[in-house]
């Protein structure tokens, strides 16, 4: 056993070193106060591992990103979202039989209780779509009380998810609901529902549905970010899945987070309006007085090129292309890149192109407004959620309450005085 030793107060404490399959190391300090009356601090836990996990594998220096062991490149090209989202939950690839079967339910399960189109009808029509997403899920919970069956559970989830998320964009644009259709897949199923109008024919172009495809597996899962240690903790209290993704949804939706590809399409819209001048916006940025941000650049984990960005990238061209559109935000966007990639500010920084960079971009030439964006995102991140929760779940022994420590900088002991209130 490999261990790390702490010399504090004249003492020495031996600490375990853990090390995981990729080679990653960690310092064993669940012990560490009990024995030395310390506790560690790291703001945001950057450098902290709160849980093991075999589902994602990220090495952030080399700019590589793997599901169960598969390179993130291949399985985006390669495999069908239901096929991921098996994958991520069960730890393997089904066999042919079982992603049939599974596909199967996911068809039977879209349909939401007809009661809780009545939600959607209480919401002004200003509502954001990701507001009434984490309030629909919560409710989901009302309508499928837990008993026990985790399976079933996530069926519903992945299926119905997509029938909410069309559905808040309807009332967001004062359309009429339009019911799923069960010879359609996963994603042509959803941008049915979204685009569609009653009493008119639409056929989802195979373009768009491939294009949704590629986009939600590169958002299926990405280790412990925000929102899905945010899944983590609330689940840690035994909370039960509905309850636990509407959470994990409202973490999403911060602009530093899910919303950053919103933010990016705001920023190309910006640079346009006053002229495209690449380099007057990249000077403005280094600049650092204006407060201009040049977003979709940098990760808290890449120090290298997103892996994901480099499937986008090639992939937006190719989209566009299919689909006869000519964008020139598209042009203006690879111009910023190239511009600022050869800009020894932004090399030095190693801030590369990361996945929001262009995907706002291929939503935008899908017909989706930016205020879906984040949805999107909630739809694709779902089976990275529920893989995480449920392994949570399923750990072997146990799982523990999430409880962080502090340290405390305030007031120390003082009396309470009392004070005149008679006449309050």
């Amino acid at each position: 056993m490999t261990q790390a030793t702490l010399v504090y107060d004249g003492k020495e404490f031996p600490l375990e070193v853990i090390e995981g399959t990729e080679g990653e190391r960690a310092i064993d300090v669940q012990k560490l106060r009990a024995q030395t009356g310390l506790v560690t601090f790291d703001p945001a836990y950057g450098n902290t591992g709160s849980c093991k996990s075999a589902i994602t594998f990220i090495d952030g220096e080399k700019g590589i990103l793997r599901y169960r062991g598969y390179p993130i490149d291949e399985v985006a090209t390669r495999a069908r979202f239901t096929e991921v989202c098996w994958m991520l939950i069960y730890g393997r690839r089904p066999e042919l039989q079982e992603l049939k079967d599974f596909r199967e339910k996911l068809t039977r399960h879209t349909l939401i209780h007809e009661d809780m189109k009545k939600f959607y009808e209480g919401y002004p029509a200003g509502a954001h779509p990701m507001a009434i997403m984490a309030a629909m899920f919560s409710a989901l919970q009302t309508f499928y009380p837990d008993d026990g069956d985790v399976d079933q559970n996530i069926v519903r989830v992945l299926a119905k998810s997509k029938t909410l998320a069309a559905f808040a964009y309807k009332k967001s644009i004062g359309q009429p609901f339009i019911y799923p259709k069960n010879d359609l897949s996963w994603p042509a199923n959803f941008l049915r529902m979204m685009f569609a109008v009653p009493a008119e024919e639409y056929e989802v172009p195979r373009e768009v549905e491939d294009a949704l495809n590629l986009l939600l597996i590169l958002h299926a899962d990405h280790e412990q970010n925000c929102s899905t240690s945010t899944m983590r903790m609330v689940g840690s209290s035994e909370a039960n899945l509905f309850a636990s993704i509407s959470a994990a949804i409202c973490a999403l939706w911060g602009p530093r987070h899910g919303g950053a590809n919103e933010q990016v399409i705001n920023m190309l819209e910006q640079i346009q309006a006053s002229g495209s001048n690449c380099q007057k916006f990249i000077d403005e940025v280094k600049d650092g007085k204006s407060g201009i941000k040049l977003m979709g650049f940098g990760h808290r984990v890449y120090k290298n090129f997103d892996p994901r960005s480099r499937v986008l990238k090639d992939a937006a061209d190719r989209i566009l292309g299919k689909l006869g559109i000519n964008d020139p935000m598209l042009e203006l966007a690879k111009k910023i890149e190239e511009t600022a990639l050869s800009d020894e500010y932004f090399v030095k920084r190693k801030l590369y192109p990361n996945v929001d960079f262009y995907s706002g971009i291929i939503y935008r030439a899908m017909g989706i407004p930016s205020s879906m964006f984040t949805v999107m995102f909630v739809l694709g991140r779902l089976p990275g959620w529920i893989a995480q929760w449920k392994e949570q779940r399923d750990e072997e022994g146990g799982y523990r309450i999430h409880r962080p420590r502090q340290i405390y900088v305030g007031e120390t002991l003082r009396p309470f005085e009392d004070l005149n209130t008679k006449n309050l």
